[in-house]
C-alpha cells in the first residue's frame, strides 16, 4: 500500500470520529498497539531531540524498505509515534522523502496539539526522514 493510501485511511478513520476527546482516545489506542521497540534502542542515542516527552525512534533497512520502531513515555505522544510509524514504515527511502504530509492538517492534528507536542511531531517526522535520507545514500552507494 502506498503512503498516500495509508494517509487516506487515516483521514477516513479520523473523519468517523466525533469531537477531539474521542480523537485523543483513538491516538491513545494507537499507542497501545505500537509494536514494542527493542530495549537496546531505548537510550539517549535514539531519543528524538525537540520532543517535550521522551520519544525513542529506530529505523532499519530491510530489502530496500525502511522499517521504523518507536516508543514514548507519554500516551498521546506514543499515539502520534504509532501514527507516523504506520504511515512511513516499510516504504522506500524515496517514498518517505517525497511523502506529502498534508494529511496531518486534514485530520486537524497539528491545530489540536499543544505547541510543544506539535514541534515534537515535526521533530519526529524530520528524524524519520533523516533515517530515510541516510538509507537512500547507502543504497545509492552500492
Amino acid at each position: 500500500m502506498k503512503i498516500s493510501e495509508i494517509q487516506q485511511e487515516v483521514i477516513e478513520e479520523f473523519a468517523g470520529l466525533g469531537e477531539w476527546m474521542e480523537r485523543y482516545n483513538y491516538l491513545i489506542d494507537l499507542g497501545k498497539n505500537l509494536p514494542m521497540i527493542d530495549q537496546a534502542y531505548r537510550n539517549d542515542e535514539y531519543l528524538i531531540r525537540g520532543c517535550q516527552s521522551r520519544v525513542w525512534l529506530n529505523a532499519e533497512l530491510r530489502e530496500g524498505l525502511v522499517h521504523y520502531t518507536a516508543d514514548s513515555d507519554a500516551i498521546i505522544t506514543k499515539g502520534i509515534a504509532a501514527l507516523m510509524v504506520r504511515v512511513f514504515t516499510d516504504h522506500s527511502p524515496d517514498e518517505i522523502l517525497n511523502a506529502d504530509m498534508s494529511f496531518i492538517d486534514e485530520i486537524g492534528l497539528k491545530e489540536h496539539l499543544s505547541p510543544t507536542r506539535s514541534n515534537g511531531m515535526v521533530s519526529m517526522i524530520n528524524q524519520m526522514r533523516y533515517y530515510a535520507m541516510a538509507y537512500k545514500s547507502k543504497l545509492e552507494a552500492k
